[in-house]
């Protein structure tokens, strides 16, 4: 789910941003050592930690970003002026925005100024950070907020905050025991937040696959590839617009495939990836491994290789967990995706390279690589020969 829920927009902000009080006008007594009153800080902070993505999902529902881009590039805006496109109806709103976004300039998300105040005093302005391409409207139509909203919202949340204990303990799935079903049969009792979780699962793989284009040249020579778990068609036309001289074919459950509008050059097939899979010279799956455990994996890869000619490939895009975790934002990114899959199933997981490696000799491919990375998606090619 990324991702997946990046809101940090410099190397390590996270730590950064958890930082001592020593640099305010107030010393820290001589007394307490730098390092401890760091360690401290970091705790206390640690311990209300979802207020960030409190107040970030609050910012994107009241459309506090978008107003901003509004304003012009480079544009600083005061929460008086925002809070006049937003309500009439309190008149506390600026001071109550002020703090929203004040908290969301400690983190980079966006920018502060100060500017004098009629009353002598001193107004502060908030201008967009640079996080904040990704989380407003670009020229696609997207962005990576409804990411956010979905997996913030109180549904998944309900069962990652108070149940990921018990399924520890007790075994079996966070989210069926909060709802008594998989996350999958939920969707069809509750209208509101399928709506939410199919908006939350489009523009973030928009953006991704745009970079793949950019970054993977694998698809070149090829004469036909199967989009195994390809949806509605999204990323297959984004990948025949670019090489209209292949073949698309679009392969998904029946139902997915029924509502799946008609591109150039791509047919949609249904079907079952565990029975079968069609032909191509290549496969893509984006995404698709972190969602099983491994013996599913096998299943479905081994289908691939026998749909797959002698010289194929199965062109395999996942984020790549380090074997020791570091604290960069990438790793970061990557494990709140595999904590995310522990709540929703006991099988889907975050792989390390050689695990994927050992999936795909497993499945009985010969040559494994990785090739490029995009936006945290590493790009793999499993080979039928070496």
């Amino acid at each position: 789910m990324e991702s997946t829920l990046a809101f940090n927009s410099g190397s390590n902000s996270m730590n950064q941003s958890f930082s001592s009080s020593a640099e305010f006008n107030s010393p820290v007594p001589e007394t307490i050592p730098k390092s401890e009153e760091d360690t401290f800080v970091f705790a206390t902070l640690l311990t209300s930690a979802s207020v960030l993505p409190m107040a970030l999902k609050s910012a994107l529902e009241l459309d506090l970003l978008e107003i901003i881009a509004k304003a012009g590039p480079g544009a600083f805006v005061s929460t008086s002026e925002i809070a006049a496109k937003i309500t009439k109806r309190n008149p506390k709103a600026p001071v109550m925005l002020d703090r929203i976004l004040r908290l969301l300039a400690t983190y980079d998300v966006v920018k502060c100024s100060l500017r004098d105040s009629p009353d002598g005093g001193v107004e502060r302005l908030y201008g967009l950070g640079p996080v904040c391409k990704y989380f407003t409207t670009n020229e696609d139509g997207v962005s990576v907020a409804p990411l956010l909203l979905m997996n913030q919202d109180k549904v998944p949340m309900q069962s990652k905050r108070y149940h990921l204990k018990d399924a520890v303990l007790d075994g079996g799935i966070p989210f069926n025991k909060a709802y008594g079903m998989t996350d999958f049969e939920y969707h069809g009792t509750e209208p509101r937040f399928n709506k939410v979780f199919n908006n939350g699962v489009s523009g973030h793989p928009t953006i991704t696959m745009k970079k793949i284009l950019e970054a993977y040249k694998g698809f070149e020579g090829l004469t036909s590839i199967v989009d195994v778990g390809g949806g509605t068609g999204a990323t297959l036309n984004m990948i025949i617009s670019k090489y209209p001289t292949i073949k698309g074919i679009n392969f998904d459950l029946p139902h997915v495939i029924d509502d799946a509008p008609s591109y150039p050059g791509v047919e949609h097939v249904g079907g079952d990836m565990f029975v079968s899979v069609p032909k191509g010279d290549a496969i893509f799956m984006k995404w698709m491994c972190y969602e099983w455990d491994d013996a599913h994996c096998l299943k479905f890869l081994e289908n691939c290789y026998q749909a797959l000619p002698d010289n194929g490939k199965v062109i395999v895009a996942e984020c790549i967990l380090p074997v020791v975790p570091d604290t960069s934002l990438a790793t970061k990114s990557a494990v709140h995706i595999d904590v995310i899959m522990l709540a929703y199933n006991t099988g889907g997981k975050a792989r390390t390279e050689k695990e994927f490696e050992a999936l795909a000799k497993g499945a009985g491919f010969q040559g494994f690589k990785v090739v490029c990375c995009a936006f945290n998606s590493w790009i793999m090619e499993f080979c039928k020969t070496a």
